[in-house]
């Protein structure tokens, strides 16, 4: 199917649950090619049978199938709890788009798009999912549930960030994400996207953000972080070799140069501060995963996956 010829044929919010549902669905089908065959939409409400447990809830089916003994789950054994963190300030929504690119080559589209792949997943899966939305002001908050209708008001609020024009817009990541640790009550997964860029960038800044993220981790909570970026402008500082100016889309300061002449001293700094975010989060037990809006987004399933496990 091609996508583009659908988007005018139907709502731009059925086109993100559409995009969503096939990015899922193809990821699933490859399922058996990866260290999870064991794991499809058709095994969420199951679980390996023990020897010693009952064999009152074995499903004698699905053994027909799979020549293996899983006992079925119920529902309020299996429900996991997802909590999405959205960083929507306007560095988020860089770089900004030409008319012939997708909407998910920005920082902002490709985080709203992961968050739509992960509620299909978390709906196959019949998972409660909320959402924070953050910026220079906390946006929006829903709590965790599993519902039909609260799903699509989700998927509302998303087409919504998309659709935004964003005004200069600083980011202010540590007064929100202590809010929203304080809004999530029950033991949740915690997942944020975020460019990990804030208007000081100073060491005791970056010090009260890490104090921030490990705040999320009261009450048990796994934290996942989704550090995105663009790899080819914002990591490797690569631009044609002409004078430009640059202008800081929070602040609107401006600066203008040559950017080979400062390429090399600029990886040098970025490639510190992700280093330097990576041993933080590992120090704090928070899973870091740098991510560029190029990749696909098997890596955003694949590390969601391996961390439900370990959620236990």
């Amino acid at each position: 199917m091609n996508l583009e010829s659908q988007i005018q044929k139907i709502s731009s919010f059925e086109h993100l649950e559409l995009l969503a549902n096939q990015i899922v669905e193809g990821f699933i089908s490859g399922m058996h090619k990866s260290p999870f065959h064991g794991f499809s939409a058709e095994f969420a409400e199951h679980k390996i049978y023990n020897p010693g447990e009952s064999t009152k809830h074995i499903d004698w089916k699905l053994y027909a199938k799979s020549d293996r003994l899983y006992t079925k789950r119920y529902e309020e054994e299996t429900n996991l709890r997802c909590h999405l963190i959205l960083d929507n300030s306007s560095s988020m929504h860089y770089p900004k788009l030409k008319e012939n690119q997708l909407f998910y080559e920005s920082k902002i589209g490709f985080s709203v798009l992961a968050s739509a792949v992960l509620m299909n997943l978390l709906k196959k899966q019949r998972d409660a999912v909320g959402l924070s939305v953050y910026s220079d002001t906390y946006e929006y908050y829903s709590p965790e549930k599993g519902s039909e209708r609260h799903h699509r008001m989700i998927l509302n609020k998303l087409e919504e960030v998309l659709s935004q024009n964003k005004t200069t817009r600083k980011t202010d990541t540590v007064t929100f994400l202590h809010q929203i640790a304080e809004n999530i009550h029950r033991r949740s997964m915690v997942i944020l996207f975020t460019d990990m860029f804030h208007s000081e960038g100073s060491e005791e800044d970056n010090n009260k953000i890490f104090k921030a993220l490990q705040h999320l981790k009261h009450n048990k909570h796994k934290v996942v972080v989704f550090h995105v970026y663009d790899e080819k402008t914002e990591l490797n500082f690569s631009f044609d070799n002409t004078p430009r100016k640059f202008i800081d889309v929070e602040t609107a300061e401006e600066i203008n140069l040559f950017a080979e002449n400062t390429q090399e001293s600029y990886q040098k700094v970025v490639q510190k501060y992700f280093k330097t975010i990576e041993a933080t989060c590992m120090q704090y037990q928070i899973r870091y995963v740098p991510v560029s809006v190029g990749e696909n987004f098997e890596k955003i399933l694949l590390t969601y996956l391996v961390e439900k496990q370990k959620f236990g």
